[in-house]
């Protein structure tokens, strides 16, 4: 079998973005996009990856010449869809631990216009230990700080050399943050003011909101889909068709340079991302944190068989479009049409998602992407929301157990032991208050209830003060642990 290097043509062009971070989210969703850019909208660009760490996957990328295959697959209009697309956007990887002239010389470059960056939620981080002498520094925001230092001397300080940066860590304002630190660096290294106007005045901090799944390597059919390409990858790259990126600019929407509604990529440029950052929280990440709970509990174990399910299905609907939906402000339009593209991901049989997984740390899941829909419910009709306050109840039963081990609340599902994970304080209330004995009907509801909403510190508020609500979810344990999940689901849904 031919190597890609053999079967799939490659041409150079002018490197126009730098990357930190060299990881399967990245290759899927950057280099993806400026591939698709260079075919339809005349980007003329290529991408040159740097490894954020000393040890990383640069080797590998080289030796295949900076070529791989995406293999996206989703569902479009109920039909399974796949697109194989060998990506030619990346000239290769830089490691600065070892490469370091070649890597601070990028800064030299002319061409270049674009920073990305994915080095996880912890790379934006000011490490106040870093030097300017560093070769390199080993936070993210240090390196950036030398490599613009870099770029600033070499061209004069002149204001047409400034940086793009648009920063896809998880966490919110990364571009803000990431401007933050290297201010903060410039001024600990007392670097000369004209350098910090440079920054000001020539370069952009955006902010951005990524959204795509990227399982990466499809090793069970590694060797079938190369067989099917008809050359040897061994960097294969699947995710989901899915893809919508929110782009935050801080001066102006840099479209004309990075044309991604020209190539007919889902990315929206805008001066303030709130709408869309709220959109991906509640109802992508709320739909999953609503839903997946109390789905375990009646025997199912992923999100596809959620899907499939008459009745899981059918409360996740009921709960993002009658609940979810109409407690949040913005376009309707464009929150149904988002609600449907997420259902759509979560139908798609490529992408394996365990409940157990999504099930991690709970508590604070449903208070940042539930609750605001449960108290902006109440808030518009003055009436709580059914399927939501079920959500919380079953957030309460799942996490069920008396026993901690290795730092996990033991639960059991029909004589099955499962694992509870979240902080020490969450597990160790869950498993005080289990361990009770109560001795009549209706006690052992009523003081769970009780006392999991009066957790100030969990919610944010004492939930006990939202009229009805402790009333309404000490009769959903009630249900739950009478008559079993599955029916206490179904009689929720037939009022």
């Amino acid at each position: 079998m031919k190597t890609i290097i053999e079967a799939v043509e490659k041409k150079q062009r002018p490197i126009k973005a730098v990357q930190f971070g060299e990881g399967n989210f990245l290759r899927a969703f950057i280099d993806y996009q400026i591939d698709v850019m260079n075919e339809k909208a005349g980007f003329n660009g290529d991408v040159m990856m740097v490894q954020p760490l000393e040890r990383g996957m640069g080797d590998m990328i080289n030796a295949q010449n900076g070529l791989y295959t995406t293999v996206l697959r989703g569902i479009e209009d109920g039909k399974e869809v796949e697109e194989l697309r060998p990506i030619t956007s990346v000239r290769g990887c830089l490691n600065p631990y070892t490469q370091y002239d070649e890597y601070i010389a990028l800064a030299d470059n002319p061409d270049l216009r674009f920073i990305f960056s994915n080095t996880t939620e912890a790379g934006i981080a000011y490490d106040p230990s870093v030097k300017k002498d560093d070769k390199p520094q080993n936070s993210f925001p240090g390196k950036i700080t030398a490599f613009l230092y870099r770029r600033y001397v070499t061209f004069g300080g002149d204001r047409s050399k400034g940086l793009v940066f648009i920063p896809c860590e998880l966490i919110d304002k990364n571009g803000i943050m990431l401007r933050k630190y290297v201010l903060q660096h410039a001024a600990d290294w007392q670097l000369e003011e004209d350098f910090t106007k440079w920054i000001d005045e020539s370069c952009d901090f955006c902010c951005s909101l990524v959204d795509r799944i990227v399982p990466g390597y499809p090793r069970a059919e590694a060797a079938e889909i190369c067989e099917r390409l008809g050359y040897q990858d061994n960097l294969l790259d699947s995710a989901e068709k899915f893809l919508f990126w929110a782009i935050e600019y801080q001066k102006k929407s840099y479209e004309d340079e990075l044309p991604t509604g020209k190539a007919g990529l889902n990315v929206v440029w805008t001066p303030d991302m709130t709408f869309y950052r709220t959109r991906k929280v509640r109802i992508l990440n709320g739909t999953h944190t609503m839903s997946v709970l109390a789905a375990y509990q009646t025997g199912l174990n992923t999100v596809e068989e959620c899907m499939k399910s008459d009745l899981v299905s059918k409360f996740m609907h009921e709960g993002l479009f009658n609940e979810i939906i109409p407690s949040m402000d913005g376009d309707k339009d464009l929150l149904t049409s988002y609600a449907g593209d997420v259902l759509n991901r979560f139908r798609n049989p490529y992408i394996v998602h365990l409940l157990l997984s999504i099930s991690l740390n709970s508590t604070s899941k449903f208070k940042t992407r539930d609750l605001p829909s449960l108290l902006g419910y109440v808030e518009k009709n003055g009436k709580l929301p059914k399927v939501l306050v079920f959500s919380l109840a079953s957030l309460i039963s799942f996490y069920e157990g008396k026993r901690i081990e290795n730092g996990a609340l033991i639960g059991n599902r029909n004589g099955e032991e499962y694992k509870i994970m979240d902080s020490p304080e969450v597990l160790e209330k869950f498993a005080s208050l289990y361990s009770r004995e109560y001795c009549c009907n209706g006690k052992k509801a009523a003081t769970v209830a009780s006392e999991i909403l009066g957790m100030e510190s969990w919610w944010g508020m004492d939930l006990r003060t939202v009229e009805g609500l402790e009333e309404m979810v000490k009769d959903d344990l009630e249900a739950i642990w009478t008559k079993g999940m599955t029916e206490a689901m179904k009689a929720l849904l037939e009022k």
